[in-house]
C-alpha cells in the first residue's frame, strides 16, 4: 500500500471509530455522571492516573524494546471501546455506566493521551526522538478524537432513528477496521511479526488481566455495588485496540508498525481473556448471593 493512501485510511479509521461511537452517545450520558460519582471517581482515576503507574511497571518488569514499551504505554492511555459495552451487557454489567464512562473517557484521552506518548518516547526512546507528537499532531488527534464524536452525537440527537438503525452497522464496519488494522500491520513487519508477538504477548496479557482486576476490585473495596465494578472492570480493561493501532501506524502521527504490536496482540487476545474474567466475576457474584429462600443470621451478610 502506497504511503499515500496510509495518510489517508488511518485518520480516515480512527473518524470512522469515533463517528460510531458518537452514534451511540447523547448529552444524557454526559448528565448521567452525576448519579454515579462514586464509581465514576473510581473508574477515572483508576483509568486516567493508577493504570498508566501499572502499565509502567510492566514494560520495565519485562524490559520490553523501545517501541514496544511506547506501544504498551499508548494502549494504557487510549480509553475503552465498545468491546467493553458488549461484554458488560454479557456478564450484567450497569451498561449505562460504560457508556458515560466511554464518553468521558474518550474526551479526557483526547488530551491525556499525547501527553502520556511524548513522555514514553522521550523516556524510552530518548528526549530527541522525531517520533513524539507535537503540537500539530496533537491538535490532529484532538481532531481526530472529538470532532467525529461530536457529530456523531448530534447526528443522534436530529435523527433518533436513523442513528439506532446504524448502531449495528457501525459496530461490524467498527470490527472491519480492527481487521483491517492489524492485517496492515502483520504486512508491514512481514516475517518479522512472529517475534515481535513471541516478545510481548505475556506482557500485553498480564497488562489486560491486571487492568480487570484493578477496575473489579477497586471499585469493590470501594464499596462500590457488583453490577458497577463488573462494568469498571470491562471499561478498564478492554481498550480501543482500533484507535490506537491508527494512531501508531499512520504516518502522519507516531509511523511507526512496532508500536502497532501490543494494540495488534491485544486485538486479539481481549475477546478471550475478557470472557473468562466475566464468568470468574459471575461464578463469584453467585457464590456470594444467599441462595433462594435461604435465611441469612442476623448481623451476617
Amino acid at each position: 500500500m502506497s504511503n499515500g493512501a496510509l495518510v489517508i485510511l488511518f485518520p480516515v479509521a480512527v473518524a470512522i471509530i469515533m463517528l460510531g461511537l458518537g452514534l451511540t452517545l447523547t448529552v444524557e450520558d454526559f448528565r448521567r455522571v452525576v448519579r454515579y460519582p462514586r464509581a465514576m471517581v473510581v473508574c477515572l482515576v483508576s483509568q486516567m492516573l493508577i493504570l498508566p503507574a501499572v502499565c509502567l511497571g510492566l514494560v520495565v518488569a519485562f524490559d520490553l524494546r523501545p517501541e514496544f514499551a511506547v506501544g504498551l504505554m499508548l494502549l494504557a492511555a487510549s480509553p475503552g471501546g465498545s468491546t467493553a459495552s458488549l461484554y458488560s451487557h454479557l456478564f450484567k454489567g450497569d451498561l449505562a455506566l460504560n457508556i458515560s464512562l466511554t464518553a468521558v473517557n474518550s474526551v479526557l484521552a483526547a488530551f491525556t493521551l499525547p501527553v502520556i506518548v511524548n513522555l514514553s518516547i522521550a523516556g524510552f526512546m530518548g528526549a530527541d526522538s522525531s517520533l513524539g507528537l507535537q503540537l500539530d499532531k496533537v491538535i490532529q488527534v484532538f481532531a481526530v478524537v472529538l470532532v467525529p464524536i461530536a457529530i456523531g452525537m448530534a447526528v443522534r440527537a436530529r435523527f433518533t432513528g436513523f442513528a439506532a438503525r446504524m448502531e449495528r452497522t457501525v459496530k461490524i464496519l467498527s470490527v472491519v477496521v480492527l481487521l483491517l488494522l492489524i492485517a496492515s500491520v502483520i504486512a508491514g513487519m512481514g516475517k518479522d511479526i512472529l517475534n515481535a508477538l513471541g516478545e510481548i504477548v505475556l506482557a500485553v496479557v498480564a497488562f489486560n488481566l491486571i487492568s480487570m482486576a484493578l477496575g473489579y476490585f477497586g471499585p469493590r473495596l470501594l464499596r462500590v455495588g457488583e453490577r458497577e465494578s463488573v462494568s469498571s472492570a470491562f471499561e478498564i480493561g478492554l481498550h480501543n485496540a482500533s484507535l490506537t493501532i491508527a494512531i501508531a501506524m499512520s504516518p502522519t502521527l507516531l509511523n511507526s508498525p512496532k508500536m502497532a504490536i501490543p494494540s495488534v496482540t491485544y486485538g486479539f487476545v481481549m475477546f478471550f481473556t475478557a470472557a473468562v474474567f466475566g464468568l470468574l466475576v459471575a461464578r463469584r457474584a453467585r457464590a456470594a448471593s444467599p441462595a433462594p429462600g435461604r435465611m441469612v443470621a442476623p448481623g451476617r451478610v
